[in-house]
């Protein structure tokens, strides 16, 4: 390496952490915010006042877990007289018959239920819910995705809040049904964990602007139709609703002790589905709401919340070219005569690292998990953050460049055996991840042959987060695609017991997390 490459080459690393750490330093505002006490109504509502309440429970080819949100929506604790439930049902596989059973199940049971089908799947989910609400009657509307077992007391604890007039959505937190699963779905569950303890908690709590998180969350009707409804401009029409609300002066609530039990994906295949959607619609929502918000006359502070908050996914392409950059900015020190600075680029490195881990250590302690095995569940959560930098880099790509890209929803399990259905591999992003394994096992070698010492356990990191999800995705990219499974796991006729099936005793499903 002559000295003009190191010198652009240590410039590069040092322009990269200058972003980095600001948005690690973030994390810890946020979670320090969460402290912060913010009072929300939790008296019940009057009994002899409910509201009237619609359900909504959108699908497509759900037929692994489709039978057991209904049941569970259908056993809520709510008069029977004060409440609809539409399961919105794009599918174009027996998920529909399966749902058509259950709906005829409850129907005879006593339950305002409807089971409400599209010519066409236009808009996706967006347009699925928009659908839906012209069909609804209720003043509120509580929304469930397919994987979500919610217990029958939630639509009550959510409705408390709703006694302020201005407030227009109320969130729950999710807990995890198959949390252990798998190495995979304990680093999720930490994931989510900091983000709905700290991100939604510190910005509640903060007074910013905090997002629906599209599911398991009340939200007002006047509310909906004063920020214009649901659409389809990007693939997170919830996180634009909820900005249109705030923006159009609505307030929210998020409520942290409500816990509404989902599944994570258990599989890196289907957890890249998940997280390209949310970077790429978050590009895409942050481009189409922040020109508005930050020329409107919103305090300061929200206005850097939200462009934080919209367009933090620009961490993970910053992310990947300091993997790129690792060894490389270690050699041009060297060339460069630079070597004492190791010490500054330890503290670098640390700066940009170290409050990841705090925060998701934190998230474990609030949530009950025990603290054996928990710094290596928590490093396990930062070597995903990382794998997940290539595929979500590619979805900020797409963002960016106005690529437009159907809605990809994300497989789920249940209890059957495979997934509702096996997503295709993507080559390229795959091939990518692959890639970065070999590159960073090349930086290993050197740097144990040149005795780089400092290097390596920043270079095992990185190796760790790519391999853990580079070589699955390479499998599943290049093998014939899944058969799904035959039978449902949640399968009932409407002769059998009322009782829902497919959900979990409460001990089981109550999961701290």
């Amino acid at each position: 390496m002559n000295q003009t490459i190191a010198v652009v080459v240590v410039c590069c690393t040092a322009a990269l952490f200058a972003v980095l750490i600001p948005f690690a330093t973030h994390r810890s505002w946020l979670l320090w915010m969460s402290r912060r006490a913010r009072a929300a109504i939790r008296e019940p509502w009057p009994e002899e006042s409910l509201p009237f309440v619609t359900v909504q429970i959108p699908l497509y080819n759900e037929r692994a877990v489709a039978g057991r949100v209904i049941d569970a929506c259908a056993a809520l604790s709510y008069p029977s007289s004060r409440l609809e439930i539409q399961v919105l049902d794009d599918s174009d596989d027996d998920t529909a018959t399966i749902v058509a059973e259950h709906v005829r199940a409850w129907r005879l049971r006593g339950v305002d239920i409807h089971h409400v089908r599209r010519s066409s799947r236009s808009g996706f989910k967006a347009g699925a819910l928009a659908h839906g609400m012209t069909l609804a009657h209720g003043e509120f509307v509580l929304i469930f995705d397919a994987d979500f077992v919610p217990d029958p007391d939630v639509l009550r604890r959510l409705l408390a809040p709703m006694q302020d007039a201005s407030v227009g959505m109320v969130q729950a937190a999710w807990s995890h049904l198959n949390r252990n699963q798998n190495g995979l779905t304990r680093a999720q569950a930490f994931l989510l964990d900091g983000h709905f303890l700290f991100e939604q908690g510190g910005r509640y709590a903060g007074h910013r602007f905090f997002n629906f998180n599209g599911t398991a969350g009340l939200w007002r009707r006047a509310c909906l139709e004063a920020a214009g409804g649901w659409r389809a401009d990007t693939l997170t029409e919830d996180l634009d609703l909820s900005y249109r609300a705030q923006m159009a002066g609505w307030s929210f609530v998020y409520l942290d002790d409500v816990h509404v039990p989902a599944e994570v994906p258990d599989r890196v295949e289907a957890l890249h589905i998940q997280q390209r959607r949310w970077a790429q619609g978050g590009v895409q929502t942050g481009r189409l709401v922040l020109p508005r918000l930050l020329r409107g006359a919103f305090p300061r502070a929200i206005k850097v919340e939200a462009v934080v908050h919209l367009l933090g996914h620009l961490a993970h392409p910053l992310t990947w070219a300091l993997g790129i950059l690792l060894f490389p900015s270690a050699v041009a020190r060297r060339v460069l005569g630079l070597e004492y600075l190791l010490p500054l680029d330890l503290f670098l490195f640390g700066a940009a690292t170290v409050p990841f881990l705090v925060f998701y250590w934190v998230a474990g302690e609030r949530r009950g998990v025990p603290r054996r095995g928990r710094l290596r569940s928590v490093v396990g959560t930062l070597t995903v953050g990382i794998g997940l930098s290539v595929p979500v880099s590619l979805a900020v790509l797409r963002g960016l460049l106005r690529v437009e890209t159907p809605f990809e929803r994300t497989p789920k399990r249940g209890t059957a055996r495979q997934r509702s259905y096996s997503p295709n591999g993507r080559l390229v992003e795959a091939g990518l991840q692959g890639l970065m394994v070999v590159l960073l096992s090349g930086y290993l070698v050197a740097a144990i042959a040149g005795a780089f010492w400092g290097q390596i356990p920043f270079i095992l990191l990185f190796l760790a987060g790519y391999a853990r999800l580079g070589v699955p995705a390479l499998l599943h990219a290049t093998r014939p695609r899944e058969a799904v499974e035959e039978q449902p796991s949640d399968h009932r006729g409407p002769e059998e017991p009322s009782e829902p099936n497919g959900l979990r005793p409460r001990s089981e499903i109550a999961v701290v997390g």
